[in-house]
């Protein structure tokens, strides 16, 4: 998904000990008409209660809604049949059959109805089709880069969300108490966070020692060590490189601190290095020198002092290697010992900055301690780089400046209101947005990124249903029986790889919804007794969860793995596969109307929340998952000719996608398939997905029966399952936002997730009768799962 620049971004982990996680119709007349008798007196009304009479009023509102949207769907229902329809168009069903029209039913249909152009031809143009009706509606809100069916989704969660965090009934546990201070502290109601201006990041740079940008800092003395721990380990900045513990990739049952290449603010490395992102370039470099001035710097010192945090970031993306070059896990993988890792790069004592960092924990590591690095080049030239920048007063004044600019970047958005406008031109520049958001959505995103299990827990008892998590889990066994089922149809792949490659399957876990023990007062307030929320503190607050989840980090080191750990909490509107853990989940936050509820019709629940389904399931068959076994552990469980032909078919997709371009601008940037190779995961996983999720709605149809039409709609099922599946990903984005995503995300843009994967589809081509050679039915098509 696009990473959106917000005040309030933060990278957390959501650290959990467990988890687990029939239409009503009205029967309709031969004619067609919905004919409803009953005879009420004068003397029978008076004598019915308040509540009576007002449920009463409610349910004919409701009746007659239903009765105005029949009709309506009527009407359009005779003017659709006026167009001259292609012949891959089916009018479902006689006269006969029995339509769903039941409110929900109508109410659907209308909303699909309203998203479709249906004058375009599908087998021509999908996406337009499914989405042309959509996209002439909406247009981007204010503070937004995208905007389409899951933005929207995730926005009526914000809602929700709010309204959870802003209630006055009691909570069920502290540490819903505290999500809730946290917020109110947020939303500064108080207006402490104006009175303080730059204050409380002042005192943070204080800690540094100073600034260049005040003249109160020589480089005389100047002791980088101290700078790296203060930076990195007390605030938890980026600078440099990346770190951390996490399962180890060969032995996923135990944990392991790993290191890797990091130091970059912008999300692309090209933007460092290409003249054609210099707009982007010179508006970060700007955006740096407003907050060096609102912190009070003397202006030209600031000029001086940006630009040279800026030398240090190019220098710095000039050795990064690009993500397309980083797909092979194996090869990236390097065990080693602290002692290794200081020979490696040795412009810094690597055992005595692990031991500061773990004192915080009162552990300590020896020398012999195993480590995982997964950049050894970069690694070794940022020694080069710094030695080449520390021989120079000047260096070492930006070495220093760059220090403290990743602590104060980090913390600047939870100052006053013109701090957090300073970055509007960087947002504009790289992401095309002019406006800021509500601050209360700004507030919950915040709330979530700092306490999210608890917030979750507010959630789910207000919006999730237990209905939902049933028929989630019936969904996924009927995917994984599907995608277990074309493994072994498969021809290039050898029985040996084959039969382990089912074992795998069998082996991955769901876990839907919600962690249980968010649900649980004592546990969750067990996971956060340590953590201290204050009201009016809101900057502090955030110092103090950044601390919190450091030193969290720290601690797994030392814990055997939690295979059933959820990253992401369950307000979320995502889902995700971990190879380590082989476990797919699925937020409650994504198992929401209008994509998924356990009213509609069942062909595009498949289509919709289905399809994500078999794609993160297919995920652990993708050119990384793969190399992943049963256990989660990184190993060459493949026989090497299996893996020849599987590389050779994914050549297919890489091609395919290639040709694709969004507003001129192709989807690898140049043309060039190593870039494209960048996204093969998510179209592998795409492609997969969809075929997995119709397989399984057809089997559900054999064991079910057909479901009843939905009123208006001149599609079958299976037709509808292909349209569920593209209106997820309706939605618009700025031209900057396009470009970035085209650059940095590992998923192509919405409509070419429809493209690619339907066009590959000999489901979808047979279900719409499309000629061969139309467009959404090339002659070649790629499949691999």
């Amino acid at each position: 998904m696009m990473t959106e620049m917000t005040r309030y971004k933060q990278q957390t982990d959501v650290d959990d000990d467990t988890s687990s996680v029939g239409s009503a119709r009205t029967e309709d007349l031969p004619t067609g008409t919905l004919t409803v008798r009953y005879h009420m007196g004068s003397h029978w009304w008076k004598s019915r209660t308040a509540l009576e009479k007002a449920l009463l009023v409610g349910w004919l509102l409701l009746l007659l809604v239903v009765t105005v949207l029949v009709a309506v769907l009527h009407t359009q229902s005779k003017s659709l049949s006026s167009f001259n329809l292609p012949p891959h168009t089916i009018i479902q069903g006689s006269p006969d059959d029995a339509l769903c029209l039941s409110p929900h039913c109508v109410m659907l249909a209308g909303s699909v109805l309203s998203n479709m152009d249906p004058e375009t031809d599908p087998c021509e143009d999908f996406y337009q089709y499914a989405c042309g009706g959509w996209v002439a509606k909406n247009s981007i809100p204010e503070g937004k880069p995208v905007w389409g069916t899951l933005s929207k989704l995730g926005s009526d969660n914000q809602m929700i969300l709010r309204n959870v965090l802003e209630s006055k009934e009691p909570v069920n546990s502290k540490p819903e108490e505290k999500a809730r201070v946290f917020y109110q502290s947020c939303m500064d109601v108080n207006k402490t966070i104006e009175k303080l201006g730059a204050t409380p990041l002042l005192k943070i740079i204080e800690h540094f020692g100073g600034w260049s940008i005040y003249g109160n800092w020589s480089a005389e003395n100047y002791d980088f060590f101290e700078d790296l721990v203060v930076s990195k380990i007390e605030y938890g900045s980026g600078a440099l490189f990346s770190w951390g513990v996490a399962e180890n990739d060969k032995n996923s049952s135990s944990h392991i601190l790993q290191f890797d290449q990091g130091g970059l603010t912008l999300a692309a490395r090209n933007s460092y290095l290409n003249e054609s992102e210099k707009e982007v370039l010179d508006a970060y470099e700007q955006y740096i020198v407003k907050v060096g001035i609102l912190l009070g710097g003397d202006e030209e010192a600031t000029k001086a002092a940006a630009a040279g945090i800026l030398h240090i970031e190019q220098k710095l993306a000039a050795i990064t290697t690009p993500d397309e070059e980083r797909r092979d896990d194996d090869k990236m993988y390097h065990l080693m010992m602290i002692e290794d890792l200081n020979k490696l790069s040795k412009a810094i004592d690597w055992g005595k900055f692990i031991n500061k960092a773990f004192s915080k924990i009162e552990k300590k590591l020896d020398s012999k301690e195993h480590i995982v690095v997964y950049a050894k080049e970069f690694l070794s030239n940022l020694t080069v780089i710094i030695k080449n920048i520390t021989e120079t007063e000047q260096g070492k004044t930006n070495l220093h400046n760059y220090m403290v600019w990743q602590v104060a970047k980090n913390f600047v958005g939870y100052l006053s209101q013109d701090f957090r406008e300073a970055v509007k031109d960087l947002e504009k520049a790289q992401m095309g947005v002019t406006g800021t958001e509500e601050l209360w959505r700004e507030c919950v995103v915040a709330t979530d990124a700092a306490i999210g299990p608890a917030l979750g827990a507010m959630y789910v008892r207000k919006a999730f249903q237990g209905s939902s998590k049933a028929m989630a889990e019936d969904m996924i066994q009927r995917i994984r029986k599907t995608f277990k089922e074309s493994l072994q149809s498969l021809k290039w792949m050898d029985e040996e790889t084959k039969t382990a490659a089912i074992e795998k399957v069998d082996a991955i876990t769901e876990m839907i919804g919600y962690p249980e023990y968010i649900l649980n007062p004592t546990e969750l307030e067990d996971k956060y007794e340590n953590l201290k929320i204050m009201e009016n503190d809101f900057f502090q607050n955030n110092v103090r969860v950044n601390n919190f989840n450091i030193r969290e980090n720290l601690k797994r080191l030392f814990k055997p793995v939690n295979k059933t750990r959820w990253d992401m909490s369950p307000p979320t509107v995502n889902a995700y596969y971990s190879p380590t853990r082989n476990d797919i989940v699925f937020p409650a936050g994504i198992l929401q109307a209008p994509i998924f509820d356990h009213n509609n019709s069942k062909s595009l629940n498949y289509g919709a929340v289905g399809v994500v389904m078999g794609h993160e399931l297919a995920h652990a068959f993708d050119d990384q998952g793969r190399k992943y076994d049963k256990n989660g552990n990184l190993d060459k469980w493949w026989h090497e000719e299996t893996t020849k032909k599987f590389e050779n078919l994914t050549h297919c997709m890489v091609n395919q996608y290639s040709q694709y371009e969004l507003r001129g601008e192709h989807l690898n940037g140049k043309l060039d398939t190593r870039t494209t190779s960048y996204h093969i995961r998510e179209n592998i996983a795409d492609n997969a997905g969809l075929k997995a999720s119709y397989h399984a709605y057809q089997q559900w149809v054999e064991e079910n029966g057909s479901e009843a039409p939905l009123p208006g709609i001149h599609l079958t099922h299976n037709q509808l399952f292909f349209l569920g599946f593209a209106q997820v990903w309706c939605s618009a984005i700025t031209k900057e936002a396009a470009h970035l995503e085209i650059m940095k995300d590992s998923h192509v843009p919405g409509e070419f997730r429809v493209y690619g994967s339907l066009s590959n589809s000999p489901d979808f081509a047979e279900v719409f009768k499309c000629k061969e050679n139309a467009k959404m039915n090339p002659k070649k098509k790629c499949s691999i799962w």
